[in-house]
């Protein structure tokens, strides 16, 4: 079998390049590089080590777990943590038990009284108060509801996002390093903080914001494209920007805004099916929203949150970093 391209491996497993490049930083899979040749690459053994990882997402197995799963060996280990899942499941399939049968109690009751004045004296109920307050659903399901784009859609009607601000952004002034190529985002990122603790940025502009979205360069066929990334901060209008750093007028606007923690990059499709179907809003993508035009954005952008705080703690992991998934929207 011959190696695919990340963009091919992309489209036709329903991932974004974004998430591919996550699952390798964290060591689920590696790419390869052929000679004089940009793009990342995949063999036979890794698509395979990919299917298993999206076999074990669906399951809902937790990132973190399926590294644990998939770089171990012994079976044991493997058995353990399904064992966990399934326990955790049984506490949610108990909670979700008890909660259908206290909303039949709410239709029992209120289909008695159909022609009267709404009241529904089962919510000041002890016994009910007492058991919804004892309702407990596994840690994982709250705090990693991760979801790949092709779940079925039975999956997609219970992962729907229920936290999206509609925020605007104000119009910025940001100096920007952009980076094409292997570790497109650490060597972007590193440009940039080097220019931060040359400037004493952080000193001269504590409302300093971090702003990231990918960026590749297409060269040849339109469906390839080499891996890129820019990294934006925000600095005084009058601030002198030295090369290859690029000095960019940002001119703000209305953002579908939606927090996770680093390594939820899967959020974007929740979030664009939000952006999607709403009443009010719908999505702006491709506006012009800087000078000069950068070229391969999509205005789609990711915000590091409490950059200024997290930049001066030196033990800081990025792994617990947290973002804001910004999608561009405007008023119906």
């Amino acid at each position: 079998m011959e190696l695919q391209t990340i963009s091919t491996v992309s489209q036709h497993y329903g991932i974004s390049t974004r998430m591919l490049r996550y699952y390798e930083q964290i060591g689920l899979i590696e790419s390869f590089r052929k000679e004089d040749y940009a793009y990342r690459m995949y063999d036979e053994n890794v698509l395979k080590r990919l299917q298993q990882i999206i076999l074990l997402r669906k399951l809902r197995v937790p990132v973190k777990q399926i590294g644990t799963v998939l770089n171990n060996p012994n079976a044991t280990t493997a058995i353990e943590v399904f064992q966990q899942n399934m326990e955790e499941l049984d506490q949610e399939i108990a909670a979700l038990s008890t909660i259908r049968a206290i909303l039949n109690r709410f239709v029992q009751e209120l289909q008695t009284k159909t022609n009267q004045p709404f009241r529904l004296e089962a919510l000041d109920d002890a016994t009910v108060l007492e058991l919804t307050s004892s309702l407990s659903f596994s840690k994982n399901h709250l705090k990693e509801d991760k979801t790949m784009e092709d779940l079925n859609k039975a999956t997609e009607k219970v992962t729907k996002l229920t936290d999206v601000r509609i925020i605007y952004l104000p119009p910025m002034t940001m100096a920007s390093s952009h980076y094409v190529g292997e570790d497109c985002e650490r060597h972007a990122g590193q440009a940039l903080d080097q220019f931060v603790q040359e400037t004493g940025l952080l000193t001269i502009k504590p409302d300093i914001r971090h702003f990231g979205f990918n960026n590749p360069v297409h060269q040849g066929d339109p469906g390839e494209a080499s891996a890129g990334y820019e990294m934006w901060i925000s600095i005084p209008e009058a601030m002198e920007v030295p090369a290859p750093l690029k000095k960019i007028q940002f001119h703000g606007g209305l953002y579908a805004a939606h927090a996770i923690t680093f390594g939820n990059f899967d959020h974007w499709g929740l979030l664009y099916e939000w952006v999607m179907n709403h009443d009010q809003y719908t999505s702006d993508w491709g506006s012009l929203r800087c000078t000069p035009h950068v070229e391969g954005m999509d205005w789609a952008l990711e915000e590091q949150l409490n950059f200024l705080t997290n930049s001066q703690n030196p033990h800081f992991d990025s792994n617990t970093m947290q973002l804001d998934l910004l999608f561009p929207v405007r008023e119906k």
